[in-house]
């Protein structure tokens, strides 16, 4: 039950601050680095409890990868959007629940630059943090939190730069992006997850 509340507790924050510092008044250009900061630290702080996945895409690909048990990946991905939507509540209360004008997607573009850069965090976490040639490394949290920095500097004016289902269902809740639109989050970001377990196992046939 530990590693469940450790998920929860992790997307919560992580969909907190995506909320707080996307929302006006936010971070501004600065919002990815906050966001992506966030992340980092929670894959620190939780990582060795239940993995620091925060993500389902994430669970899946890990999952995918052998790194992650069965009877774990539903309970991991229930508790990660209960976190993201409790965070959209507190978000629409500091904010005083403003009335959002959800983004407009160009479906191709979105769905491409969801499901590229969630394969580069999936690839990223799988070999920075379940591969047993980088095992007992220190840089793990920063290379997954920066792959996310990366994403929403590159690719946040295209999609918004989800990169996790549990995020999209938070700006969805929110009001950031529109219920219509949530399917291109979720096809992009599960495939770009299971992308990134098949290459990973292509590549690494011994692990």
């Amino acid at each position: 039950m530990n590693k469940y509340i450790v998920e929860f507790i992790g997307t919560f924050f992580l969909v907190l601050v995506v909320g707080l510092t996307v929302i006006t008044p936010g971070a501004g250009i600065l919002a990815p680095l906050a966001i992506g900061c966030t992340l980092m630290i929670m894959v620190y702080a939780g990582g060795p409890v239940s993995g620091g996945h925060y993500n389902p895409a994430v669970t899946l690909g890990v999952w995918m990868r052998g790194k992650c048990e069965r009877k774990d990946v539903l309970p991991y991905m229930v508790m990660q959007v209960l976190g993201a939507a409790l965070a959209s509540v507190v978000v629409g209360f500091q904010k005083g629940n403003p009335v959002l004008t959800p983004m407009t997607h160009d479906v191709a573009k979105s769905l491409l630059n969801e499901f590229l850069f969630t394969f580069a965090l999936v690839y990223v976490v799988l070999n920075v943090a379940t591969s047993k040639k980088s095992a007992g490394n220190s840089y793990f949290g920063l290379a997954i939190g920066f792959t996310v920095v990366i994403g929403a500097f590159a690719g946040g004016g295209i999609s918004g730069g989800a990169y996790n289902p549990a995020v999209a269902a938070g700006i969805t809740m929110m009001g950031i992006s529109s219920m219509s639109s949530i399917w291109i989050y979720l096809v992009g970001n599960f495939a770009g997850g299971a992308a990134a377990a098949m290459i990973y196992k292509i590549v690494n046939p011994d692990e």
